[in-house]
């Protein structure tokens, strides 16, 4: 089956990077579709390298000022398996300045590597490449942020609602994933892509002592998605020391798999919590990380809740990566359990709350969150949205509204 062309939203933030700064890096998970949007833009003439290739990636790895010596205004896919190449570049661009020289592309976080950061600060743009969004599934350029942050309410497009809804969060943004009709074709990509993820792309990013426990933690990690983060609880089910959880936990936050959501803190407040909160950046491979399908979902409704929030926290990073793409992203939680799913700041400091909920049904009480934040905010609140399965926007309050999980890729 021929795969659908997809319009991908950061492309024109690649573009424009490349025409003022000496190296851009698009970085995302595997399969996110990096290469195939390199090659789009890079099609007017750019050479185009992987370090996939495997002699390609021997003379990177060999001799990396010999590779880039004479390469100019090109393409290098998964520039991650020859880290040495990226000392190369930055003397290439250092000793030629002109923008729009090399054109990366990387599955794993290179900016988390200390030589890699230090090296080219100021030489190199960043544009992070997830997984496909609801917004270009449904060719739609979702305006949710830009709304929210004008204090406007949200707009209702494309609804998705009941049983298409969960469907569409237990689908993922993978394109490959998606090309999948039956579900368990899917849950097979998956398998396979963790699988070469752990035996590929972690090598290249760490030195990991007891990799076949990852897959494992890989598991443990789904089971605790959209929960505070406990290094020790995780270490212990895998038979890791709370040190080493930590650090292969990191490994799979460079990786894009996962992220740990730092927790707001105000002065306004106190006893507020000071975990991180862990979620996956993809609905499609939490879900079957867990084994949970639409039919499973239909006889016990339960686990839904995890996988939805996960769904909202990447469909929010991946229109605030062409929409915001400055925007802080932390939750909110205090000691009496009171919290906010996602708290977003921008660059003034104004801020806007999101809590999920899975139900159709908002009640005045799902936004005791909400209304504890907007208090410590004061007028740096801009909106409250509780979004959840329904097809209207009903204002319950001040800035506060409950509003459908499709105002999340609706235009207007």
């Amino acid at each position: 089956m021929e795969h659908p062309v997809y319009d991908r939203h950061v492309a024109t933030s690649v573009t424009d990077a490349l025409f003022d700064t000496r190296v851009v890096l698009i970085a995302g998970p595997r399969q996110s579709g990096k290469t195939t949007l390199a090659q789009a833009i890079g099609s007017d003439g750019m050479q185009f390298l992987t370090l996939d290739d495997a002699t390609a990636r021997a003379a990177a790895q060999s001799d990396p000022v010999g590779f880039v010596r004479g390469l100019d205004h090109a393409v290098i896919d998964e520039v991650q398996r020859a880290p040495d190449l990226l000392l190369a570049i930055k003397a290439a661009v250092d000793a030629d300045r002109k923008p729009g020289r090399f054109l990366l592309t990387g599955s794993a976080n290179l900016m988390t590597l200390p030589r890699v950061a230090d090296s080219l600060a100021g030489r190199m743009e960043v544009v992070r490449l997830l997984p496909l969004s609801q917004a270009e599934i449904q060719s739609a350029r979702s305006t949710f942020l830009t709304n929210a942050f004008a204090g406007q309410p949200p707009t209702v497009q494309h609804t998705i609602l009941g049983d298409d809804l969960v469907e569409t969060v237990l689908a993922g943004g993978y394109p490959e994933a998606l090309s999948r009709a039956r579900w368990s074709r899917r849950q097979d990509w998956y398998e396979d892509y963790v699988d070469a993820i752990v035996q590929r792309d972690v090598r290249d990013v760490a030195q990991i002592e007891q990799l076949a426990v990852m897959p494992r933690l890989l598991s443990v990690l789904a089971e605790h998605s959209g929960q505070l983060v406990n290094a020790s609880g995780l270490g212990a089910a895998v038979g890791l020391t709370h040190h080493t959880a930590r650090k292969y936990v990191g490994v799979f936050e460079s990786l894009f798999l996962l992220q740990t959501i730092p927790p707001w803190q105000t002065n306004a407040l106190k006893r507020l919590t000071k975990s991180p909160k862990l979620h996956f950046l993809d609905s499609g491979l939490l879900a079957a990380l867990r084994g949970i399908t639409p039919d499973t979902l239909r006889r016990d409704r339960t686990a839904f809740g995890a996988i939805l929030e996960a769904f909202v926290v990447g469909e929010v990073q991946k229109v605030a990566a062409w929409s915001a793409p400055r925007l802080r992203v932390s939750h909110f939680r205090d000691r009496a359990g009171t919290e906010v799913d996602l708290v977003l700041e921008n660059r003034r400091g104004e801020v806007v709350g999101i809590e999920v909920k899975a139900s159709a049904t908002v009640k005045a009480g799902d936004f005791a969150g909400l209304r504890k934040l907007a208090e410590a905010c004061g007028d740096r609140f801009v909106q409250g949205l509780v979004l959840h399965d329904h097809d209207q926007v009903v204002p319950f309050g001040e800035r506060l509204f409950a509003a459908p999980l499709s105002s999340l890729w609706s235009a207007g």
